[in-house]
C-alpha cells in the first residue's frame, strides 16, 4: 500500500480531551514512542521492523483503550488489536489493514529470521508506524508528535 495515501488521510477527532482520556491511553501512547525510538536506534534491520510493527500495535491499543466499549451480552469471538481498530475507528482502517499485513513478518523478524524483511521495509514501516502515531495522538485531541519526516525537513531548513 502506498504510504503516501495513508499518509494524507484526515483523522476526525473524536469528542474527548486530552485530560478525560484513560491512563492507560497515555501509558500505551509512551510505549509506542518507546519502541519507534528503539526501532530508530537499531542497526539490526528485523528489530527495526518488530520495533517499528510494535510501536503502531501499541499506538493502536492507546485509541482502543480510549475509545472501544466492551460489548454487552454473551462474548464473541476473540479479535485481534486491528480489527478491533477498523471496527472503533473506520478513519484508521485502512492503517489497520496494512499493519495486519505486517504481523507474519514482525513474527518472523522476532523468531530470528535473517530473511524475514529487507532493510528498505525495515525503514519504511519505521516512517509508517511514526505517522501511523501522530495520526492516533490527533485523533485523540493530542498535539500530534513531529513526526521523522518533519524533523528532518526542519533540519534541512535551520
Amino acid at each position: 500500500m502506498a504510504t503516501s495515501q495513508l499518509a494524507s488521510q484526515q483523522v476526525s477527532s473524536f469528542p474527548v480531551g486530552p485530560h478525560t482520556l484513560p491512563a492507560t491511553t497515555h501509558s500505551y501512547l509512551l510505549r509506542s514512542a518507546e519502541s519507534l525510538s528503539e526501532a530508530v536506534a537499531s542497526p539490526d534491520v528485523a528489530t527495526r521492523y518488530a520495533c517499528a510493527h510494535v510501536a503502531a500495535l501499541r499506538a493502536a491499543a492507546a485509541l482502543l483503550s480510549a475509545r472501544a466499549r466492551p460489548a454487552g451480552g454473551r462474548r464473541g469471538k476473540q479479535k485481534n488489536a486491528w480489527i478491533l481498530l477498523a471496527e472503533v475507528a473506520p478513519e484508521l482502517g485502512e492503517w489497520a489493514t496494512f499493519f495486519a499485513a505486517g504481523a507474519a513478518k514482525r513474527a518472523a523478524a522476532e523468531a530470528g529470521s535473517s530473511r524475514a524483511v529487507t532493510e528498505r521495509e525495515a525503514d519504511d514501516l519505521v516512517r509508517d508506524a511514526d505517522r501511523f502515531l501522530a495520526l492516533v495522538e490527533q485523533s485523540l485531541g493530542l498535539t500530534p508528535h513531529a513526526t521523522l519526516g518533519e524533523r528532518v525537513a526542519g533540519r534541512a531548513a535551520g
